[in-house]
């Protein structure tokens, strides 16, 4: 079962408010060694992936289970990632936080 993608806490002691939800860990940039690819995973489950400076080459959706991430994307294929020490597999890419 996947995962939802931003943690919801319960109200914050003494306002009777929710706190700002936290994204979850791997949303953020990831990009390649060589920085021709960069894939933004955003917080609302959708995702943005550039190549070779052609913004939103490939764009979908994605869900987290753990650290194994499914993509679908907006064109009807589908594929997958883990997060294994800090970096992203994700098919034949191997891809590093953007900080």
């Amino acid at each position: 079962m996947a995962s939802t993608l931003v943690v919801k806490a319960g109200h914050a002691p003494g306002t009777g408010k929710r706190p700002a939800a936290a994204p979850h860990p791997h949303v953020g940039m990831w990009v390649t060694a060589d920085g021709r690819i960069r894939q933004e995973l955003l917080p609302n489950g959708r995702y943005e992936e550039e190549r070779d400076g052609r913004k939103r080459a490939y764009t979908g959706r994605y869900t987290v289970s753990g650290d194994h991430i499914d993509y679908f994307d907006d064109l009807g294929f589908t594929a997958t990632g883990d997060v294994r020490d800090g970096i992203l597999y994700h098919e034949h890419l191997v891809l590093y936080r953007e900080r």
